[in-house]
């Protein structure tokens, strides 16, 4: 097994090397990395199975009892199952998103694709999205999925994040930026 990410090297990158790394072993690449995409469908539906994640007013036992019957009635693998409880035994459970953000890094490198975040300050059409795909695809020479963020405060333009590079063409950090060299010069 060989895992090639070396900048992986935050709590959450780490358990999910972990997690990636099991899956891996038994062959359960795909199937985990849809579990988790249930759960992290679910806490964006939930008010509540969000402040049971996030709320560190919740002891790690009430945490675990909770998701544990939670994930039982969806019938998830005993590996996501087991994975939440030591999240929750470690205190880590309010990582979780992070978590599967690189988990599914790593998948997505193992496939020779590539992950980009991407922030507009409102929701990016199929074609637009499909567009951005296409450019950054025939910038790093690998297939690149989008995952979109919306952030009002930006007006307008685009965040993009793919690996370490990162384009900021936002109309907020334009406006800022001539601020700046408005003061600059008076």
């Amino acid at each position: 097994m060989k895992i090639s990410r070396s900048t992986l090297a935050g709590v959450p990158e780490r358990y999910a090397t972990a997690l990636f790394a099991l899956a891996l072993e038994e062959n359960r690449l795909d199937e985990i990395a849809r579990e988790l995409d249930t759960i992290m469908k679910w806490l964006e539906d939930s008010g509540d199975l969000r402040r049971l994640v996030h709320d560190r007013a919740f002891s790690a036992a009430e945490q675990s009892r909770g998701l544990e019957a939670i994930l039982e009635k969806a019938g998830l693998s005993s590996y996501v199952m087991n994975f939440v409880k030591l999240l929750c035994r470690n205190r880590r459970l309010f990582y979780f998103a992070d978590m599967v953000g690189a988990y599914k890094a790593l998948l997505a490198e193992r496939r020779g694709d590539a992950v980009a975040e991407v922030t507009a300050a409102q929701e990016l059409s199929q074609t637009q999205i499909s567009r951005l795909k296409k450019v950054l695809k025939d910038h790093v020479g690998l297939s690149v999925s989008v995952k979109t963020h919306v952030n009002p405060t930006i007006l307008g333009g685009l965040i993009v994040k793919l690996g370490s590079m990162m384009v900021d063409s936002s109309l907020d950090t334009k406006l800022k930026n001539l601020a700046i060299a408005m003061k600059e010069v008076g």
